[in-house]
């Protein structure tokens, strides 16, 4: 008797799995890409060549709304760098239960050749054999005040506050800018900068963020990790400086845990917090 009725639901579950079933072989559900922003381009005549932008918007943006957002720049912006982890930050920064940001767009720029475009030229025989492309920041901050500044303000709903990140190379880049061009920008977050590119010959101007003339409300964050005796003592140069320039607001902190690979998106979280302040 247990033979047949084995034999019996043997018959049954072979038909039932010989049944089309529409759970089986084709999905229930449409898959579709997970959108964090937009991918933009602008040519410049300053560098010579189309720059790709990554574009993170907050919810709810609309070209159709009066509202305008502050703009953060990224440097060393490209897809595999910086920019999908800081857009998400800035995401999370501005969610209502956080509140360290306001609503802000984000510019991230791809990178062609960093090492070019963030120092300027050095004294060093040793580098300019090792870097031969070094050397042309100049023609990349003209490329910023002169195109890219008025290009995201024409085609985004943008606010006058503008905020750049850079870290490393990209640090060199921010604090030269701070030096000579201070206005382009209202907020600096400064980690881990190279300042050691030409003997550190910037750290030995006058910025012009200190000069009687300049009256901007800046805001400056300046970090550095364990990344040794240079880096270090050049950090907290840079902030000593900053300290004489009266419309500067400096602050510094110091990543005793963190290292040169490690310590960019605590940093820049640290920025965030401390301009809230």
């Amino acid at each position: 008797m247990l033979d047949a009725k084995r034999f019996i639901f043997n018959i049954v579950f072979l038909l039932f799995i010989g049944l089309p079933n529409p759970s089986f072989g084709q999905s229930t559900t449409t898959t579709k890409p997970f959108v964090l922003g937009l991918i933009d381009a602008i040519a410049s005549k300053e560098l010579g060549e189309t720059r790709t932008l990554n574009i993170y918007l907050p919810e709810g943006y609309s070209k159709d709304s009066l509202a305008n957002y502050p703009v953060i720049y990224l440097l060393d912006g490209s897809a595999d760098e910086d920019f999908i982890h800081v857009a998400g930050l800035v995401q999370f920064a501005i969610f209502p239960w956080v509140n360290l940001l306001p609503k802000s767009i984000v510019v991230g720029i791809a990178n062609v050749d960093r090492r070019r475009d963030f120092t300027y030229p050095t004294t060093i025989e040793k580098d300019k054999k090792d870097y031969p492309t070094t050397g042309h920041s100049q023609r990349f901050i003209a490329f910023i005040e002169k195109e890219l500044q008025p290009y995201i303000q024409k085609k985004y709903s943008s606010n006058p506050t503008k905020t750049i990140i850079g870290q490393s190379l990209g640090g060199l880049l921010a604090t030269e800018i701070l030096f000579k061009k201070p206005t382009l920008f209202n907020q600096y977050i400064i980690v881990s900068p190279s300042l050691w590119w030409d003997n550190e010959s910037l750290l030995t101007r006058q910025p012009a963020c200190s000069q009687p003339g300049f009256q901007q409300k800046t805001t400056v964050f300046v970090a550095v990790g364990k990344e040794g005796k240079i880096m270090e003592t050049d950090a907290n140069r840079l902030v000593d400086v900053l300290k004489k320039a009266p419309s500067v607001k400096t602050n510094f902190h110091y990543f005793a845990d963190e290292n040169h690979a490690t310590i960019f998106h605590l940093a820049v979280y640290k920025a965030f917090e401390q301009f809230k302040k």
